[in-house]
């Protein structure tokens, strides 16, 4: 260390001079350390404070009541403009949920003639259905498939009764999971490959455009297009409300496989 003395000061002088300098450092280190220790104390207590208001809105949170589920919203669905449900497969496992044990002899069941879809049943209950409803599961048949991430314009959409439906293959064949066997009369029907996102009693709904627009005028209608389905649902959030109780994942698994893009919006 290196000191410096005035040769005009006495050795004393400069010793009595560094001493003083020596006694303010020491008084600015004390102030220092008090001031750290002052703000380490406030630091805490703003920590504790957040902690307690994080562990009180949990407590609150879970006291809110959950909305209850229907059994078939773990499924693709909808109820058509004419009220009837249709539920469809998400893959290959719901597609065989969907058939086995959620279909009756009333029902209709669609697919397409191309791999990668699901298939969807009408629920009859006791009631004919009519062409609007056949039409528009035709058009979330469509939409649901592999043909909108491919950017097709259509695909053969056919819809059987359930009799039709079966498991057992033909001989030397192998069915595999999520796949069915389907013979006899298949009737087809030209879908409209766009879909639609609409809001109904503060509660966010998808399915074929012509059902949802039935059912509210809050609706942002999809066509095949380029944007990332996490893009859409970011546009979807922002437009409904960003205090939906849906998240962007909820949100997501009501939008087809591929890319979207918005065609127009009804509020």
């Amino acid at each position: 260390m290196q000191l410096k003395l005035n040769i005009n000061k006495t050795v004393e002088q400069n010793a009595a001079m560094y001493f003083e300098l020596a006694k303010k450092a020491k008084k600015k280190l004390e102030g220092a350390n008090k001031a750290i220790a002052e703000n380490k104390k406030k630091l805490e207590l703003l920590v504790k404070e957040q902690e307690k208001k994080e562990i009180d809105t949990t407590e609150q949170n879970s006291f809110l009541p959950k909305a209850k589920k229907n059994w078939y919203e773990k499924f693709r669905w909808f109820y058509s403009s004419e009220g009837f449900l249709a539920i469809g497969g998400r893959d290959s496992t719901s597609n065989e949920i969907v058939i086995k044990k959620h279909t009756d002899k009333d029902d209709l069941v669609f697919h397409t003639d191309m791999a990668g879809s699901p298939f969807f049943v009408i629920k009859a209950d006791g009631k004919e259905i009519g062409k609007q409803t056949i039409q528009e599961t035709a058009d979330a048949t469509a939409c649901f498939s592999r043909a909108w991430k491919l950017g097709l314009a259509t695909t053969d959409v056919f819809f059987v009764k359930p009799e039709q439906v079966s498991k057992e293959a033909n001989a030397g064949e192998y069915m595999p999971k999520g796949a069915f066997m389907v013979r006899g009369k298949t009737n087809y029907i030209n879908p409209v490959m766009k879909l639609a996102i609409g809001l109904k009693d503060n509660q966010l709904i998808s399915g074929p455009a012509a059902a949802i627009q039935a059912q509210t005028k809050d609706v942002l209608i999809l066509l095949q297009g380029k944007e990332k389905p996490s893009d859409i649902a970011k546009l979807i959030k922002k437009k409904f409300g960003k205090e939906l109780a849906a998240t962007y994942d909820d949100i997501i698994r009501m939008l087809p496989a591929g890319g979207c893009k918005v065609e127009k919006e009804k509020r």
